[in-house]
Formats: structure tokens, sequence, C-alpha cells
């Protein structure tokens, strides 16, 4: 809940936002909303509204949220650049309750008073805030039923086992068919039919990975003997666990669907249905949000029902792979067990591109841990893909920290070369203000030209004037867009400049500092500030490649 004291507002602490469909001149257009938001805040806070605090989308629908300057806005207010938002309206802001919703609560968690003008809206009062809770209730009331409406939906499709659309699992392709309704109308759908020549490998998966028991020595297995996903890609654990748990691929028999019950799957087909020919079918298997990655739900959200494709792997098989994976599933897939490594994670395989990691060979008579570095493609091919020479990891991690520590010197190459860049964006930032200046000085100008002309517009309603004024507002409104937007370039371009700039003093007090603390850290700390200084460190057999972010290669040869 918003607790801010805003007896202490400043000018800085407010923005507003205005939205209009397209331009009229007339009500509530861009400037009228603005100038009234000026007012409210010179009224309320005792502050005027600054220019550059006004956020304006003219020509965009207010039934989305994909404005341009509002989506820079929610990011200012995420940087936690402003403690109060005023708009004209409501439904400038959104006409979508769920959007709404998610607004208030995302300038909630910023701490950032929320103010409508016309509803007397306003959540640094006790009402205002009581409103913003009802408003909150009924979004995830709106939510709560479309997720039900979704989920009844797919219950729905889930009886006629068809193929929704996207991509089809590896062994399927996509065939449309066309069915008759209740209605007597057409209706196309799809369905999976199979692919022979992809489903061989489908085939060969499942056979191989219960005669290895194991999914790092089935994808070992794929990799050298160039067995690969039908994108012509190295087939990933992760990407040969998916296959094998997908039950798309399992006939539905009796034994998959005592599997199926006992496990908590919820079934939307009799068990006569599992009859030893058909597949397979799942639907609501992941959670998709816009913006992250799609997640597995858990077993008990997925809706199986009868396929209208065949089934590919006898049920008994495809059990009796899901118990041994989840048998294994324990064992994670081996780490980089020994502590003392220092690039690992970092280091690349120049040759194939796969990461270099660290193997221990032996421990010395100090008691100190040898260890190498090999590539992971070498190692998971036996040489047939990658043969690239190991390195030796002890010498080379001395050696990394040695190039680094030289770089932090005043006259250093990478040091040059941080003063040259540092001097062009300052001469660029000197070019973009004076333009920025000369935009801000054009922009006034048209706002003040387009007043006059709405007030001359007036005064000359129902003459043969009326249409020529319109047009002068029109292009001086059209004249002011493309100003306002190049003068939004140019100041994320000097925004961007000044990120730039301070990422060159970070970077030269990160060197400094490396050199002082490095010997300090333990080894994870000694990775992270490593990873930190550098875009990336390639060996090629020779060589080791050390590129540091904003700086030429660094070759430096080392023994193997």
């Amino acid at each position: 809940m918003i607790s801010e004291d805003f007896s202490s507002i400043t000018a800085e602490d407010i923005c507003f936002y205005s939205r209009k469909s397209k331009f009229t001149g007339k009500g509530e257009s861009i400037g009228n909303q603005i100038e009234m938001g000026k007012d409210y805040s010179t009224r309320n806070f005792g502050v005027t509204l600054l220019d550059e605090h006004s956020y304006e989308d003219e020509g965009y629908s207010g039934g989305t949220t994909d404005r341009p300057k509002f989506k820079l806005l929610m990011e200012k207010i995420k940087q936690k650049k402003y403690k109060v938002l005023i708009v004209y309206r409501l439904d400038r802001i959104s006409r979508n309750i769920i959007d709404f919703a998610d607004i208030i609560e995302t300038l909630n968690k910023y701490n950032v008073a929320f103010i409508s003008i016309r509803e007397s809206f306003d959540t640094t009062t006790p009402m205002g805030r009581a409103m913003m809770y009802i408003a909150s209730v009924f979004a995830q009331l709106e939510r709560e039923t479309a997720a039900e409406r979704i989920r009844d939906n797919m219950i729905e499709l889930a009886k006629t086992g068809r193929w929704l659309g996207g991509i089809t699992p590896q062994g399927f392709d996509s065939e449309p068919i066309t069915i008759i309704d209740l209605h007597g109308k057409e209706r196309h759908q799809f369905k999976l039919v199979p692919n022979t020549q992809e489903l061989e490998m489908i085939n060969l998966v499942f056979d191989k990975f219960l005669e290895l028991n194991s999914l790092t020595q089935l994808e070992s297995f794929c990799v050298q003997n160039n067995k690969r996903t039908r994108n012509n890609i190295d087939f990933s654990r992760f990407a040969l666990r998916s296959i094998l748990t997908n039950p798309v691929y399992a006939t539905a028999d009796k034994e998959a669907y005592t599997y199926l019950v006992n496990n908590g799957f919820d079934i939307y087909a009799d068990e006569k249905d599992f009859d030893g020919k058909h597949g397979l079918m799942v639907y609501n298997k992941t959670s998709q949000e816009k913006g992250h990655t799609n997640k597995i739900r858990d077993n008990s959200e997925w809706i199986v029902a009868i396929g209208a494709h065949p089934g590919v792997i006898p049920g008994k098989q495809w059990v009796k792979v899901q118990h041994q994976i989840l048998q294994n599933s324990s064992k994670s897939y081996r780490k980089v067990k020994n502590s003392e490594s220092l690039l690992s994670g970092l280091l690349r395989c120049a040759k194939c591109g796969s990461y270099m990691r660290p193997r221990i060979s032996r421990t010395n008579k100090e008691g100190v841990t040898v260890y190498y570095y090999m590539c992971e493609l070498k190692e998971k091919s036996k040489k047939t893909r990658c043969d690239i020479k190991n390195v030796h990891g002890n010498d080379l991690d001395k050696l990394v920290i040695e190039e680094i520590k030289k770089l932090s010197s005043s006259d250093s190459e990478l040091s040059n070369k941080i003063g040259k860049e540092k001097l062009n964006i300052e001469i660029t930032k000197n070019s973009i203000s004076s333009e920025i200046e000369m935009l801000e000085k054009n922009i006034k100008e048209n706002e003040h030209a387009i007043s006059n002309l709405v007030n001359t517009l007036s005064q000359a309603q129902n003459t043969g004037a009326t249409k020529y004024i319109i047009a002068q507002i029109n292009e001086k409104d059209k004249q002011t867009v493309s100003f306002k937007t190049r003068l939004a370039e140019l100041r994320e371009r000097s925004e961007n400049h000044d990120l730039k700039n301070e990422g060159f003093d970070v970077m030269k007090d990160m060197l400094a500092t490396f050199s002082q603390i490095i010997d300090t850290l333990d080894v994870a700390e000694k990775r992270n500030m490593i990873r930190s200084l550098t875009e990336k460190i390639t060996w090629d057999g020779e060589f080791i490649d050390l590129v540091m972010f904003g700086a030429n290669n660094k070759k430096k040869e080392t023994e193997s």
C-alpha cells in the first residue's frame, strides 16, 4: 500500500500521461489534457508540471497497453523516477479492466500514487485506495473466470483428439481435416499424422535410452553418431528428456491408462477408449505468459485425451521409460566438482564453440589439485566431432589473472581506448544537446501557433476560412509529432551515451579494484569478477583469446 508523504512532492516527482485515438482539435485533445494536468498539479501540489514529464500517445487505442510513450513511462516508473502519475480520465490509461488493475498493481509496487482528474480517483486518499482495491478484485475475478473458460474449452477440444496448431512434435506432421458440425456446417481442423523418417529417430531414442539407462549417455550416443533434431542441431539432454516424457508418443493402452491414473493425470476418456491403437494428446501442458519463458505445468493440470493419430511407443515401454527417468532424477548432470577451476562457464573452444570443462587429473605432491580444460563436444563425441588439444587449467587461470592485472595500468591499450571513446561521447553529446534545444524551441512555437489557430477557428466558424485553418492546425500538429519523436530519440541517445560513459568509468574502477583485491577472493568471487570484465575467452589449441568488453583481442600463447 502507498505510504509516501506527499507533502514534499517536487516538480521532478510528477508525471502526466495523455492519449488520443486521433487529433480533432476539440474536446479532450492531447494539448487540452496536458493543460488540465498542469492546472491540477499547480492547484494540488503547488508545483508546475514539467513538459519533459508529459508522455503523449497520439493515435493509439486504449484497448491495449502496446503504446510507445506509455511503455516508456512504465519503464521510468520501474526505475523509480516518479512518485505521482496523473491522467485526465481513467480510460486514457486503459480501457481494459485487467490491464488497468495490472497497471495499478505496478504503481503500488513502486510506491507511485495514481490520480485521475475526471473521476477524482486519487490513491493518495483512503477512498482512492479503496477504489483501487475494488478494481483489483474485479480484475482478479475476471482473470479466474477467463481461466475457467479456457480450461472448459480445452476439455471440449480434448474430446476431439485434434491438434490445435503450432510446431508439431518431432515424428509428426499436421494434416487438415474437414468435419460437419451439429448444424451441418463444414469445420476445418487439424490432426497429427506420422512422419515415417522422423519416427525412426524417435524409436531409436526410446530404445537407446532403455539400453543405456542414462540421458547423458544417450546424448553422447547421438552426438557421436550424428543423430540430430529435425532442425539439424545436436540433441541436448533436455530435448531428449522432452521427447521421452511426452505422452503424444505413447500408445493409448491398458498400461498407459494405469500409469496416468496412478500419477494424477486428468484424463478425459474412458478406460475402454484406450484401445491400443491410438496415441495420446495433452492439452494445457505449458504455462504461457507474455514476456516469460513457457513453463511445464504440474501433471495434475494436464488434460489428457485420446488422439486422432496412431500410437508410436507401446504403453509398457513408455511407462518403463518414465520410471527410469524418475529413478535418475536425483542424479543431476555432472557438474564441475573442481572448486579450484577459475574459468568454468567462461572458457570456450575456438574450433567448435563448445564450453571447455575442467577435468581433474591428479593431486601433486604439494597437495594441489591439477586439472585441465577439455572441450565438451570433444568429450561427448569421443573426439569424432572435435579433437582440439586440452589446456592446462592451473597455468591458464594464473595467466588470465595476470593479463587482466596488466590492463589496469594507465598506459595500457584498454585505458587509452577508453579515453578516446569518452572524448567521442562528449563531442556527440554536445551536438545532441544543441539539436534538443532547437527541437524544444520549435515544439513550443508550434504549440503556441496551434493554440492561436484554435482560437481563430472558434471565431471563424461557418466561414470559408475554416478548412484552411484546420489544415494549418493539422500541418502544425503533424510537424510537432515529428519533432517530439525526434526529441524522444535524441533524449534516449543522450541517456545511452551517459550510460556508456558511466560504463567506461565503472570498467576503469573495476580494473583498478581487480588488481588490488583479486588475490584475496575465493574462486567463485574471482570467477564473477572476471565474468563482469570479459566478453569471451576462447582456446584454439595454441593461443588463448581474451576479449574484454570494449577492448581489442589479446591473444596469449600457453602450453597445453
